[in-house]
């Protein structure tokens, strides 16, 4: 494929993200408002060769068939790349998908290492691979004493690959952690696990508002617990959502966010248009919906995806994007995108802090 696929006058992109219920459909909205911005900029400067791009949304809603049968309409629709997706899970099947059907896929925000069984042509991702940033979690926990720390997590390829990583740069350095099953233990009874145990610290690697919202609450009125720090380093309370669930109570969770300390110049500008779309401060997520079509657009100019990847350079809203081989990852890889540990201040719930880079 030497000339990027189009309709018309116009350049299509496919866009997968989880807008609807059981998916993160607040997450989805970030992430797709960032593609649309980004798709905005890039017509309102000239397009693809005079070319305007098309951006075909689909719904995944977190099912990993339904981006599958997306994948494969778009690719019949003619698209020239895939863009988006949140939740893992779904991603590697869309990833699977892309690489199959010889379509260029830029992952924007699944983080499982093993986004592709094998590695592939076609694929490539912006956001951290999970053994980067959960490792660099782990690190801070460390840092902040933690050393028994227990994970309460549902069953899933995502939540057991975080527990493992986890466990792994823990005990090597003298931590332990302690697995607590959310489908089996009610709210109380992982209280009554984490005072037993004497944990100093519980990680959700649970799905929000349910089961993570009942679990705060539980934990934060145990007296027994006063002292046991709650983390969600999977990002739960990024959003506002959280905010308005919890109050003080989700305050002080810190989790990882994909920011730097200073946004680029291009960054403060995509700041202050996303601020005014979403009518809120825009999360991580929304600006790497943004630097996914940044990327994919000047990938879609060079009119050549024999080699897709390799001599990519853009000027990010986060910095400067580029991608390579990294060892035991299957795809392309920004490497690395950066991490922050951040939670919601006390003091001032809608306000976040650093705690923590990386």
């Amino acid at each position: 494929m030497n000339t990027p696929a189009s309709s018309g006058g116009t350049v299509r992109i496919g866009a997968l993200a989880p807008l609807t219920r059981p998916g993160w459909a607040e997450a989805g909205r970030h992430l797709l408002t960032g593609l649309e911005l980004a798709v905005q900029h890039v017509n309102e400067s000239g397009g693809i060769g005079g070319r305007h791009i098309e951006l075909l949304v689909r719904d995944t809603a977190a099912d990993p068939r339904r981006a599958e049968a997306a994948v494969d309409e778009l690719a019949d629709l003619g698209v020239a790349a895939l863009a988006g997706e949140y939740h893992s899970v779904v991603a590697r099947c869309a990833a699977a998908r892309a690489d199959a059907r010889g379509l260029p896929y830029l992952c924007s925000s699944a983080v499982l290492d093993a986004l592709t069984e094998e590695p592939s042509h076609w694929v490539a991702r912006l956001c951290p691979a999970q053994s980067h940033g959960w490792r660099i979690y782990a690190d801070f926990l460390l840092t902040e004493g933690h050393s028994r720390i227990a994970v309460v997590a549902q069953h899933s390829v995502y939540w057991a690959s975080g527990t493992r990583i986890l466990r792994d740069h823990l005990a090597a350095r003298g931590g332990t952690l302690v697995e607590l099953d959310a489908t089996a233990l009610s709210p109380r009874a992982v209280c009554d696990e984490l005072a037993a145990r004497q944990t100093t610290a519980l990680l959700l690697l649970v799905g929000t508002p349910d089961p993570a919202v009942p679990i705060v609450s539980a934990v934060r009125r145990d007296e027994r617990l006063a002292g046991v720090l709650i983390g969600a380093p999977a990002g739960q309370p990024e959003f506002p959502e959280w905010a308005q669930e919890l109050g003080r109570d989700g305050t002080a969770i810190p989790f990882l966010r994909y920011l730097p300390d200073r946004l680029t110049p291009l960054g403060t500008r995509v700041e202050e248009a996303l601020r005014g779309r979403l009518a809120q401060a825009p999360s991580f997520v929304a600006f790497e919906g943004y630097d996914t079509i940044v990327v994919l657009a000047e990938l879609l100019r060079t009119g050549d995806t024999s080699a897709p990847w390799a001599d990519i350079a853009v000027e990010g809203t986060r910095g400067s994007i580029r991608f390579s081989r990294v060892p035991g990852i299957g795809v392309w890889q920004w490497a690395w995108p950066p991490v922050q540990v951040v939670d919601r201040d006390p003091a001032a719930p809608d306000r976040f802090r650093v705690r923590h880079t990386g």
